[in-house]
């Protein structure tokens, strides 16, 4: 069943995270993926404690914040690697799947946009990265709300600037706690489980389950 619109998280959903801690695994030795866990867990905790408290700073900052944190609980003092770092999260990879299906869904008429913490440069320079200009209709940023997910304010943001009911929207996140926010401001929620892992929050169910965006082409 084709929706008229597919709202997709970024970071993590379309664009891999980890990406750019592995650029420069060589670099860090045996905790390479040590490092990267500890950076995208800082960077939401900062997004969620700064939500609770009013006190917004743009994801940006949060993210060479928690680097900061990260290098420096694993005594790492390398500049040169922590600016290297910072560049290669301007141009995460994509998935594989995501340019296929985003355009088969868009050659299907589907609107589609991206909903994300991330700020406006940070996106826009993911989506360029990856030559998804010509298929991402629109780029929602929590930065005119000045919260984070999983605040309603910015599952609004799509609602209420394309004008649709929140049933008719179709939310894709690789995050369950996003998926459960989404599901309570009234998506429907796709849960892009790349990593199985066990579900959560179970009052908030997403309304389908899938390994990878690929599903979202079977029907």
């Amino acid at each position: 069943m084709l929706h008229a619109a597919y709202i997709f998280d970024a970071y993590g959903t379309l664009f891999d995270v980890h990406a750019a801690v592995r650029k420069q695994a060589g670099r860090i030795g045996p905790d390479a993926q040590r490092l990267s866990e500890i950076w995208r867990a800082k960077q939401l905790e900062y997004s969620w404690v700064r939500t609770l408290m009013g006190a917004y700073q743009d994801f940006w900052a949060l993210t060479e914040q928690s680097l900061d944190f990260s290098l420096a609980l694993m005594k790492i003092d390398d500049p040169k690697l922590r600016s290297d770092l910072l560049a290669a999260y301007w141009t995460l990879d994509c998935y594989p799947e995501v340019p296929h299906v985003l355009k088969a869904l868009k050659a299907a008429g589907a609107r589609l946009a991206i909903l994300s913490n991330g700020s406006p440069a940070m996106l826009a320079a993911a989506v360029k990265s990856a030559a998804l200009e010509n298929v991402i209709d629109e780029i929602f940023s929590v930065d005119p709300v000045r919260r984070f997910k999983t605040d309603p304010q910015v599952y609004d943001l799509v609602a209420t600037g394309w004008r649709l009911y929140p049933d008719a929207v179709s939310f894709q996140s690789s995050n369950r706690w996003d998926i459960a926010g989404a599901a309570k401001f009234g998506f429907r929620t796709v849960w892009i489980n790349r990593h199985s892992q066990p579900d959560e929050y179970a009052d908030f169910p997403p309304r389908l389950i899938l390994p990878s965006l690929e599903g979202l082409l079977a029907g």
